[in-house]
């Protein structure tokens, strides 16, 4: 009988155990899995307040949708990780859509709704089963860097991609009792930075002083308990981008809504989060952080919370109060808000 030599399977023990290692950590890497995280209080804050499934389901209760920014990297820094946890909050919390904030596409946008960025930045990186649920996507700078016409388009290719128009409005029903009016704005043009820009070619043709009517004349026929407004740019945050991008909105966007007593502004653009209350504001201003590479922080005058931490945002909504919670990367609640 032939006898096998011990030396000629070490080929194949090796192999066997540089698969156990790769599964090994493919489990490791695994996080928001039942008995893997621990449980909390509801409400938290601090990078030490893990996000438990018990606290993510009680979201389930509420109206919830999750909040991206600043997403497309090709799957590169943290965007397959955030993407992932993204899914799994999906599922726990019961999210209804994707509010996603611009930016979808980083450095020189798409140019068709053919381009291979659409696979490489979305559709292969978002691809949890959880994530086929609707998108409300608004334009940032880096699509405006494009072709922003082939962005909206892609409406007509994939059902999940939702995006009507360049700022459009959509109303949901909270409860039996209470509405919720979302409005999806196009703040790049309205920052001269950009307008002015060769290198953003559509923001100049786009009318800022139509937006604005339709956004007065939204807020102002709105009969909804709940006004949230939703674009790209922060009108207050701390960071080192040039400061006429923040007061081109206070002066244009920020007496609109004021006037008509917005709850809640959601913006992106600084790649980190950030919760801020201002002096004689009763609007509360988030920014959430980027879905794939975050920045430092900047100290700012009415920061309420801040993080460098990558990840994404949840927003839940009920007769009674609005809660929004940021999500880090690695699944960690460490920011939650009730506003009432």
């Amino acid at each position: 009988m032939n006898r096998i030599k011990p030396e000629a399977m070490a080929p194949f023990f090796r192999m066997v155990v540089l698969l156990l290692v790769l599964l090994w950590s493919g489990c490791q890497n695994s996080t928001l899995r039942n008995g893997e995280i621990r449980k909390t209080d509801f409400i938290s804050g601090g990078h030490d307040s893990p996000a438990s499934d018990h606290q993510l389901s009680i979201l389930d209760d509420y109206y919830t949708f999750i909040i991206a920014c600043d997403l497309g990297r090709n799957g590169y820094y943290d965007q397959q990780i955030v993407a992932e946890m993204m899914g799994e909050a999906a599922n726990i919390a019961g999210a209804e859509f994707v509010a996603a904030l611009g930016d979808v596409h980083h450095y020189m946008g798409i140019q068709s709704v053919n381009d291979p960025l659409w696979l490489t930045n979305y559709e292969l990186v978002y691809k949890h089963p959880e994530l086929m649920i609707p998108w409300f996507p608004v334009l940032g700078n880096h699509e405006y860097q494009g072709n922003t016409d082939a962005v909206i388009a892609y409406s007509g290719v994939s059902r999940r991609w939702q995006m009507p128009g360049r700022y459009y409005s959509k109303v949901f029903d909270v409860t039996d009792s209470t509405d919720v009016l979302l409005l999806f704005i196009d703040t790049t043009p309205m920052v001269d930075l950009f307008r002015y820009n060769d290198e953003h070619p559509d923001a100049l043709k786009q009318s800022v002083e139509d937006q604005l009517s339709w956004i007065d004349s939204t807020l102002g026929n709105s009969r909804e308990k709940w006004k949230i407004v939703m674009g790209h740019h922060p009108i207050y945050a701390g960071t080192t981008k040039d400061e006429s991008e923040r007061t081109d909105l206070q002066r244009r966007l920020l007496p609109i809504l004021e006037k008509h007593r917005v709850d809640v502004y959601y913006s992106g653009h600084i790649h980190n989060f950030q919760h801020i209350n201002t002096s004689g504001s009763s609007i509360d201003y988030f920014v959430i952080s980027s879905a794939s590479q975050s920045r430092k922080v900047v100290p700012l005058e009415g920061a309420v919370f801040t993080s460098s931490a990558t990840g994404f945002a949840l927003c839940s909504i009920s007769d009674t109060v609005l809660i929004t919670t940021f999500v880090d990367n690695t699944g960690n609640i460490i920011y939650q808000h009730q506003g009432k």
